[in-house]
């Protein structure tokens, strides 16, 4: 007679079940007993756990060569749970102003909570070293960067992080696994914000954070207490964007490298900054640490004012002015207008991200279209 009734026959479903079940039935009360103390698999209520969410983490661990990953509603989730689950009152947080904006946002709730935070241009990772404390416990960094595409070295960054004993969490959403695996150069926490390229489909919104089992039980005490589990529904859609994310990573990649040659030819534009350019900074770094492609993302400056990145933008017409990255559509906008909208404008400047900055995301259209729109927004600048 058969026991699982979401495989009654033994054939297996090619998509995995949409488990909505909030709470569920227990046998015995040794079956519970065995599940709460992680004996065996099995679940009791969502906030602590689902099986269409785990079948997700398992895929997302796989891809980045991880014990385990662990889920969450967003991708700031993801990074706020890691700092509450790392860090004490007292304790140092090293944090790059090259990360998303949002991250400014939640360093003044860390503050209020008594947590000394450092932030650092990601162009003076060499010298990382000067600003340890005996206090700090976390680096946080993001390469590819966000939004300026600043390149650190991470196998650089994890020696000198674990010599003083601190932990190295590297944000890998611009790259996605297909393209770049921290754990496998020395990070001990890699995160992302799989709303972006993971998901690639503008419709659903969550974060991932893959690294060794006994962090999974940490990350997960965290995200049981705070409940911020990913729903099924959007763990079903994440599932689904996995399927298809080493093709589209790959079109991204070289549609970006494409739009990043193109740019880099054009007098109204300047600071080209892609690390598949053989000029980009960051490009010996990208080779020794990055496979199979740079990233979509790219950013540059158009013209000499916010105006005139505005007029390009509204002369767009394949290239959609929006928020978000890593999607199938080609996703363009001004930084210091949305994903920096949070920080002050002496912090943007600081680090290079200017009023006339763009930020484009490459979609998988065909490189000449995208490239067509580009060259006629650029003629009514």
């Amino acid at each position: 007679m058969p026991t699982d009734p979401l495989t009654p026959y033994g054939n297996r479903p090619m998509v995995t079940p949409i488990v909505n079940a909030v709470n569920y039935e227990y046998s015995s009360f040794e079956v519970l007993r065995q599940i709460t103390d992680g004996e065996i698999d099995g679940y009791t209520y969502h906030r602590d756990d689902n099986p269409t969410v785990r079948a997700v983490e398992k895929q997302i661990a796989l891809m980045e060569g991880s014990e385990d990953c662990i889920v969450c509603t967003t991708g700031m989730a993801a990074c706020t749970m890691i700092y509450l689950t790392y860090l004490s009152a007292g304790d140092n947080v090293i944090v790059f102003h090259d990360v998303y904006g949002a991250h400014y946002k939640v360093s003044l709730i860390l503050e209020r909570m008594g947590i000394d935070v450092t932030w650092l241009d990601a162009n003076d990772y060499r010298d990382i070293h000067k600003s340890i404390k005996p206090n700090t416990k976390m680096i946080f960094c993001e390469t590819p960067s966000n939004p300026l595409c600043k390149v650190v070295d991470i196998a650089a960054m994890a020696e000198e992080a674990h010599k003083a004993n601190v932990m190295l969490i590297v944000d890998n959403t611009f790259a996605t696994p297909c393209n770049q695996q921290p754990l496998s150069f020395g990070a001990d926490l890699v995160v992302h914000s799989a709303t972006k390229g993971l998901g690639g489909h503008n419709d659903l919104m969550a974060g991932a954070i893959a690294g060794s089992k006994e962090c999974y039980n940490e990350l997960w005490f965290t995200r049981q207490a705070i409940g911020t589990t990913l729903d099924a529904y959007s763990a079903s859609l994440l599932e689904r964007g996995l399927k298809s994310l080493e093709l589209r990573a790959e079109r991204m990649a070289s549609n970006a490298l494409a739009l990043a040659e193109f740019l880099a030819g054009q007098t109204k534009v300047s600071n080209v900054r892609y690390p598949g350019l053989q000029s980009d900074p960051g490009h010996e770094v990208a080779i020794k640490q990055m496979h199979d492609g740079f990233g979509g993302v790219l950013a540059f400056d158009v013209g000499e004012t916010q105006d005139d990145a505005k007029k390009f933008i509204d002369a767009l017409e394949v290239i959609i002015h929006a928020v978000s990255l890593g999607a199938t559509e080609s996703l363009i906008c001004i930084p210091c207008l949305t994903t920096m909208l949070y920080m002050p404008e002496e912090r943007r400047t600081t680090f290079g991200v200017k009023h006339n900055t763009v930020r484009l995301s490459a979609g998988v259209e065909k490189p000449d279209i995208l490239i067509k729109d580009l060259e006629q927004a650029l003629s009514k600048v």
